[in-house]
């Protein structure tokens, strides 16, 4: 059995492939314990698959989950902790942003009794799109869980064997891993890591799949944004019963007159645009409560490719 088990999961990445595959084992080639690399294939449409597939052949080390289709980056990550055997599992992203050369640092902080560690970019070499955004979501999120993190979107992260195992018992189709981790940790550390530029070919996040993940991210562990919006509903009626209130004292005063017009248009476009986001985040509640209770599979696995041993054809245990 390998004592580190390294998740990758894998997109569109045929360009990267090699290069991380070689930076991998010159890095992890002096672990005491041994290593395993398990790449899980995310129904990728290039090379990626065969590119794997031949490494597999070669090295009894690498380990390739092959999915059904593109089920996203957190599903891919679970179908990796499946076959994972490591008492440390590491994830790490395939594009070389997240350089291979920084793992031994959280195999070092396990080391000193940690529970989980978590990769922080402290220079991103991302635009202000992603890294605002981010931000935010941190804030957002240290607050709701409880532990206090500044990169909650790093993916290179360093977990102990019991803490995968209780994020595997979890049913949820719509998982963030770093966050649903610290639910299962006693101590969770942060560990700063270089962040590099892309190594080739485009990012397989754009603003929609973001946007997405924050909502993921932010519903899933958190009932915040729906009790804000209430307490806001509760102030903007106040305020409007006031206003109102107001008019009718100045329109016995002064009597009729056509003046704040398009004041009051102003102010019921801010109304209509609180109610719209209320309504999109009761949306968001409801449509996660519908996904759940369906019971769909997190993922399917079409194939496990390994040259080293026979390892089950597992898939989602809720399939």
């Amino acid at each position: 059995m390998p004592r580190v088990s390294v998740v990758i999961p894998v997109y569109n990445e045929e360009e990267n492939i090699p290069e991380l595959y070689r930076r991998l084992r010159a890095v992890l080639e002096g672990v005491q314990g041994g290593v395993e690399l398990i790449f899980v294939d995310d129904g990728s449409r290039d090379r990626s698959v065969a590119l794997l597939r031949s490494r597999a052949d070669e090295d009894g080390g690498v380990v390739v989950v092959e999915l059904l289709r593109n089920f996203g980056q957190h599903a891919a990550v679970f179908a990796g902790f499946d076959q994972a055997r490591g008492q440390v599992i590491v994830t790490l992203d395939a594009d070389l942003q997240n350089p291979p050369e920084e793992i031994p640092k959280l195999l070092a902080a396990l080391a000193e009794g940690h529970d989980v560690a978590a990769g922080w970019r402290q220079q991103r070499e991302d635009s202000w799109l992603r890294t605002w955004p981010s931000w935010v979501v941190n804030r957002v999120i240290s607050k709701t869980t409880g532990v206090a993190l500044h990169d909650y979107g790093c993916m290179l992260r360093a977990y102990r064997r019991e803490v995968v195992d209780g994020m595997r018992q979890c049913r949820e189709i719509s998982s963030f891993i770093p966050a649903l981790a610290n639910q299962f940790a006693r101590s969770v550390t942060e560990v700063k890591v270089a962040h590099d530029a892309r190594h080739a070919g485009p990012s397989k996040y754009n603003l929609l799949r973001l946007i997405k993940l924050n909502f993921d991210l932010i519903t899933g562990f958190s009932l915040l944004p729906i009790q804000l919006t209430s307490v806001a509903g509760v102030v903007i009626a106040l305020l409007g019963v006031l206003f109102g209130v107001g008019l009718f004292i100045r329109r016995l005063v002064v009597g009729p007159e056509v003046e704040g017009v398009f004041t009051l248009f102003a102010i019921l476009f801010v109304f209509a645009g609180i109610q719209l986001l209320a309504l999109g985040l009761i949306g968001e509640y409801v449509g996660r409560i519908y996904a759940e209770v369906r019971q769909r599979p997190r993922f399917l696995v079409r194939a496990v490719h390994s040259a080293g041993d026979d390892r089950p054809r597992t898939t989602d245990d809720r399939s």
